[in-house]
């Protein structure tokens, strides 16, 4: 391969995450920590002294991989905006899923399949998976493809004559709002 055009690739492949910087590491580390206690099962202060260095020394030397969160956008608000997202999806997902039982159950109700195109405004790595999971996780949608700023969604019932912009507004507008607060 051209020593340019391999050069042009991994500059396009850098651009699409933003850099790392210390709040970065510093979610590295919480998370880090957060994970240790959970698998310790106890509040002992052996237990948090031993997951502070262990989730210190993971930090240190692998922080500048987990280059997934540097679309998170850092704030006061940031836990509020996680909990609203997660209210909604649970929301979401209690109607879809009595949805897509009342469908089931009564053979009257349409179901017309269709492999739709939805665009997101999201950018980073980790707001598209999210959106994509988000969609997945909600019965009667399934994420296929993600590609650029596109979303192909295997959807249970299409309406007839649906263009992108309507997909997008129906499917992901709403999960995409909450995760704009927060992702880029």
């Amino acid at each position: 391969m051209d020593k340019s055009l391999l050069k042009r690739k991994k500059m396009d492949n850098t651009s699409a995450t933003p850099a790392i910087n210390w709040q970065h590491y510093v979610f590295v580390f919480v998370i880090s920590l957060l994970l240790w206690m959970l698998l310790a099962g106890n509040l002992d202060q052996q237990e948090l002294i031993a997951g502070a260095i262990v989730s210190l020394l993971v930090t240190v030397l692998f922080g500048s991989r987990f280059t997934i969160f540097s679309g998170i956008r850092f704030s006061l608000m940031l836990p509020v905006y996680i909990l609203q997202y997660l209210v909604h999806f649970f929301i979401a997902l209690a109607v879809a899923n009595v949805e897509m039982t009342r469908r089931i159950l009564s053979p009257s109700l349409p179901i017309r399949p269709e492999i739709v195109e939805i665009r997101t405004r999201l950018q980073s790595p980790l707001g598209k998976m999210l959106l994509a999971n988000t969609i997945t996780l909600t019965p009667g949608t399934l994420t296929v493809d993600v590609k650029d700023d596109k979303l192909l969604v295997h959807w249970m019932y299409c309406p007839p004559d649906t263009d992108v912009q309507q997909a997008t507004t129906m499917i992901a507008s709403k999960f995409e709002r909450h995760l704009g607060r927060f992702l880029i």
